[in-house]
């Protein structure tokens, strides 16, 4: 198995490069690159599903950016001890149907001593917004 640096116990400026490194891999809605960063038995639990395991992780990815249209996501750290990160989130998306979504949540990480993470429990609510209200975007990357 290979280290996925920076590794723990965190500092803020390692946990930093922990979450900016996560927020740029989902970007890039590659599940087999997002899948990289767990252990192979890794521990999810997305809304009220409840996955373990790489393969799972990956099925799971393709669906949900089959869904969820022109994914785009920014990610803020909240805290950090050891070897766990707490994050908050917010990213953008649109369905099939061309409704434009800001989707808003809470991520508690666990690691391994190598880097990998172990343990990914996320906590999201959707809200309906105009295409003119969106705020995350490649044309609007501020932040």
């Amino acid at each position: 198995m290979s280290q996925r640096p920076p590794l723990p116990p965190f500092t803020e400026e390692t946990a930093r490069q922990k979450v900016q490194m996560a927020e740029d891999a989902w970007n890039t809605r590659d599940p087999e690159k997002v899948a990289l960063a767990y252990t192979e038995d890794t521990e999810w639990r997305n809304r009220d599903t409840f996955l373990r395991g790489r393969a799972e992780v990956v099925e799971f990815l393709r669906g949900k950016w089959e869904r969820e249209l022109d994914y785009r996501l920014r990610k803020e750290l909240w805290a950090y001890t050891g070897n766990r990160i707490s994050v908050r989130f917010e990213y953008e998306w649109h369905d099939a149907g061309g409704q434009w979504w800001r989707s808003y949540g809470n991520e508690q990480w666990e690691f391994t001593p190598d880097g990998l993470m172990s343990r990914r429990f996320a906590s999201i609510n959707d809200v309906a917004i105009a295409e003119a209200d969106r705020r995350i975007s490649v044309e609007h990357d501020g932040r």
